[in-house]
């Protein structure tokens, strides 16, 4: 996948990522919303394993690069029956809260719908406010709410929301800027 739109891009993550996501994955800091304050203490070379398994009929870890940077990534997961799970993070913390997490989102749902997916889902850690009201801005409803249903790598209760977006629903920012 290489989906461009001005000076944005998404892209299928490569070999020479590897190093990048590493760092990333084991940033605490970076990692906390999802679980793992203490990062992943994965290796560059467990993640080029991982992505040479990716397809685009499976799984996809992807780039997310700005103005020639890699700031973030991003990925979708295949579900079957037309549902695809995706999630995001940027990265680099000093392009956040600038907006582009709405834009590359807009960028990868429109394709996904363009390639035949009927139904966008995704998870949120219950205090990440911020996500959700990108999610919510894009036409994400809210399905159920997940009380204190996971702890996190510290042993603390957290909770999730699960939010989904049809087609119809989609509020498209991909050619915002």
């Amino acid at each position: 996948m290489r989906i461009r739109n001005d000076d944005m891009i998404i892209r299928n993550a490569e070999k020479d990522d590897c190093n990048q996501l590493a760092a990333w994955w084991n940033d605490g800091n970076v990692m906390a919303h999802a679980g793992f304050p203490l990062g992943l203490n994965t290796t560059a070379q467990e993640i080029q394993n991982q992505i040479a398994k990716d397809t685009d009929e499976t799984k996809r870890t992807l780039i997310i690069e700005y103005r020639g940077q890699s700031i973030g990534e991003m990925n979708y997961y295949n579900m079957g029956h037309r549902v695809a799970e995706i999630g995001i993070k940027i990265c680099d913390a000093s392009f956040q809260e600038k907006g582009l997490g709405r834009i590359v989102l807009s960028m990868l749902i429109h394709e996904l719908f363009i390639q035949g997916y009927t139904k966008i889902i995704l998870d949120t850690n219950k205090n990440n406010t911020r996500a959700q009201h990108v999610y919510e801005k894009l036409g994400f409803c809210r399905v159920r709410i997940h009380e204190n249903s996971w702890k996190n790598q510290l042993g603390e209760l957290q909770s999730s929301i699960d939010y989904e977006l049809t087609p119809d629903d989609f509020i498209d920012f991909s050619k915002e800027r």
